[in-house]
């Protein structure tokens, strides 16, 4: 299911999802039976792929704090985006993932293809980097060995040293920082944002050209960054997260 919600509007060809998910073709067909036939995968008819489906959004909705956290946060985000004149994205942590749940802003760019319910693994972003980096050393190492293994699975090792420049120039900073490093003419920008416990549950990215946001302003970035990451922090505590 996890493998299937990467792909939320193209969907999976059968062959793909198994080869994604290193099964056999005959194991992946009697499993996805089943979850189309509990509505939590659906097959569309133009093309026969397997989307998610609506029984995934359905359980969702029991997580009443998880929603309320949402509305809050989206008043927060739009905020942002129109002050900071850039794209906001609030990124929650999702294992090894991040998961988009709120993209907010109007500037195009075609290197931020990074929409509500798109799954990528944490290291591939600034906001996931932002996330990674609040772990500990251990866990940091861990997580980097999965992230790049998905990576090369999937997509090959062709990005890896663009996502190793991102990661040093973040450790460097000491907060997410992208200058186009994936993707040219696309910077991104991120912190953590973290519960009541202390630990990181999403991040809050900026993205925008190198125009709007060059390297002289970082300071004042990161600075509004974190005062963004505080109001969050908040909403996530008045909703009981």
């Amino acid at each position: 299911m996890r493998v299937i919600a990467t792909r939320p509007q193209v969907g999976w060809r059968l062959s793909d999802l198994a080869i994604a998910c290193d099964q056999d073709k005959g194991t992946v067909h009697r499993m996805l039976a089943c979850l189309v036939q509990e509505r939590l995968v659906e097959q569309r008819d133009s093309d026969r792929h397997y989307l998610p489906g609506p029984l995934m959004y359905e359980l969702g909705l029991a997580l009443t704090h998880h929603a309320s956290f949402d509305r809050c946060a989206e008043q927060v985000v739009n905020k942002f985006a129109r002050r900071m004149q850039g794209i906001v994205l609030l990124q929650l942590r999702s294992g090894n993932d991040f998961v988009c749940s709120i993209r907010a802003g109007t500037v195009s760019m075609t290197g931020a293809m990074v929409y509500p319910g798109v799954r990528r693994p944490l290291f591939s972003s600034a906001g996931g980097v932002a996330i990674i980096q609040t772990l500990s050393a251990e866990a940091q190492a861990l997580l980097l060995q999965d992230n790049e293994a998905q990576e090369i699975r999937r997509h090959g090792g062709a990005r890896l040293e663009a996502f190793r420049k991102m990661w040093e120039r973040s450790k460097q900073d000491g907060f997410g920082v992208n200058f186009g490093y994936i993707v040219p003419n696309s910077y991104a920008f991120a912190v953590p944002i973290r519960a009541s416990t202390g630990n990181a549950f999403a991040a809050v990215c900026l993205i925008g050209t190198p125009e709007t946001f060059p390297e002289t302003r970082l300071p004042e970035i990161h600075r509004e960054l974190l005062a963004t990451a505080t109001r969050l922090e908040q909403c996530a505590v008045d909703c009981g997260m």
